[in-house]
């Protein structure tokens, strides 16, 4: 990253919203669920699949976590009523995790219950910030025998490959990998590039050999070639993983791995609360503070 990308990643707390909105829009399929729904529409022709998430966490009350999972049911009905190729990703501070893990898994339960009635569909725990990871793996180990579920595993967190083991002693799992992108201090995370790419590609063929439905969920370019050879010389077929990708990055890439013949699932991220996402997706690709820049000085 060099300094003018860092400054620029820095300084994104006193960017205006509006700014910041303009330049994260290719991130967000926009505001409202008939935007998701056109932006997953619009994926499936292209020959991807999607996972849809309701963007905000971190809530107040427990009234607001029974919103999140009113309009998360909501978003499972439209998905079947419109036949689109996506299934719901949640994240469980939205649910009240932070608040009362008893009412976070009443929540849950009813969101899961909204995925069978509609089809069975199937739901993915986001992971966040490692405050949550302990309980989110416990509740996803929980409920994973009763319901269509997956959940999310950081590569850069120390612990994964543990988890990893632990999961499939348990049983049938489904994880997407990513690297992770909470700032978590170096105790419990790596920090390096390269240790994480290490432990991405240790992580991923643990849980490949063993037989669990990975997507594995990387921009990297390094990582998925080298994916591509854990997957060919374990000999798994198409319908064993998946690649995924975020909305709006290295899109390229993404058409490629389709033409290839692999199937490949996007984030589709839509909802009124964006910010907090949106800086979150830029100080992650600080290679594109140039469009920041040119957006503050620009009209349109």
């Amino acid at each position: 990253m060099n300094l003018f990308s860092k400054l620029i990643a820095w300084s994104l707390p006193i960017i205006p919203k509006p700014i910041i909105r303009r330049v994260s829009a290719r991130y967000i399929a926009g505001d409202t669920l008939a935007d998701a729904v056109h932006t997953v529409r619009a994926l499936n022709n292209e020959g991807a699949m999607a996972t849809v998430d309701v963007l905000g966490e971190y809530i107040t009350s427990l009234h607001e976590a029974t919103i999140n999972t009113r309009y998360a049911c909501e978003v499972l009905g439209k998905i079947a009523h419109e036949k689109i190729d996506s299934n719901l990703s949640i994240k469980l501070t939205s649910l009240g995790l932070a608040l009362d893990e008893i009412e976070c898994e009443k929540n849950v339960r009813i969101i899961l219950g909204a995925g069978k009635t509609h089809g069975n569909n199937f739901v993915r725990f986001d992971m966040e910030n490692s405050p949550y990871t302990t309980q989110t793996i416990s509740l996803y180990e929980k409920l994973r025998s009763e319901f269509n579920i997956g959940v999310v595993l950081q590569a850069y967190m120390r612990r994964t490959e543990d988890d990893i083991k632990k999961l499939i002693a348990g049983g049938v799992t489904n994880i997407r990998l990513c690297k992770g992108i909470y700032n978590e201090p170096e105790e419990i995370a790596f920090k390096k590039k390269d240790e994480i790419r290490n432990n991405y590609l240790k992580c991923l063929e643990l849980a490949l050999s063993h037989g669990v439905y990975v997507g594995i969920a990387t921009h990297d370019s390094f990582l998925i070639d080298e994916a591509k050879s854990i997957i060919n010389s374990l000999g798994l077929k198409r319908e064993q993983y998946e690649f995924q990708m975020l909305l709006g990055v290295t899109e390229p890439m993404r058409r490629q791995l389709i033409a290839e013949g692999y199937r490949l699932r996007v984030y589709v991220p839509f909802g009124a609360d964006w910010y907090g996402y949106s800086v979150r997706r830029l100080k992650e690709n600080p290679a594109i503070a140039g469009h920041i820049f040119k957006a503050m000085f620009t009209s349109r």
